[in-house]
């Protein structure tokens, strides 16, 4: 079972940046649960944080796969990443992009990280028919 990080723990961003590329042919199955975690932030600033893949670990997809939803405050944020679709995808890696406005310094700071952890299937199938039948 995959269990690692896209970016590590107290990673501090001020500017763009790129994670490590992670390897999922380690995983035994192609369904993950990434979760941004936000440690610290200061106000009126935002972090919007994607996920981008590749074949080969150095050429990487021109648009993300997924983008987490921008955040402006601490706290965690679940995202489910299926790839049994995308076979093609044997490497991915978070980018991210910090922006600030408003008053005081220019320069963004957030501190976070990225969580990856893959899902068993059977989790993933309870998970989804308790989902359809809540709609």
């Amino acid at each position: 079972m995959l269990d690692t990080f896209l970016v590590p723990e107290k990673t501090v961003a001020s500017a763009k940046g790129d994670g490590p590329a992670v390897n999922l042919g380690e995983a035994s199955h192609r369904a993950f649960l990434a979760t941004l975690r936000i440690s610290e932030v200061v106000e009126q600033e935002a972090l919007e944080v994607s996920i981008y893949g590749s074949a080969d670990g150095t050429t990487w997809s021109a648009k993300p796969l997924v983008i987490f939803p921008q955040k402006f405050y601490r706290g965690e944020t679940p995202l489910i990443l299926d790839f049994t679709a995308n076979p093609e995808v044997v490497f991915i890696r978070a980018h991210w992009e910090p922006t600030r406005w408003g008053r005081g310094p220019e320069t963004p700071r957030f501190e976070f990280a990225v969580s990856l952890k893959e899902i068993p299937p059977n989790v993933l199938r309870e998970a989804t028919a308790e989902a359809h039948t809540r709609v």
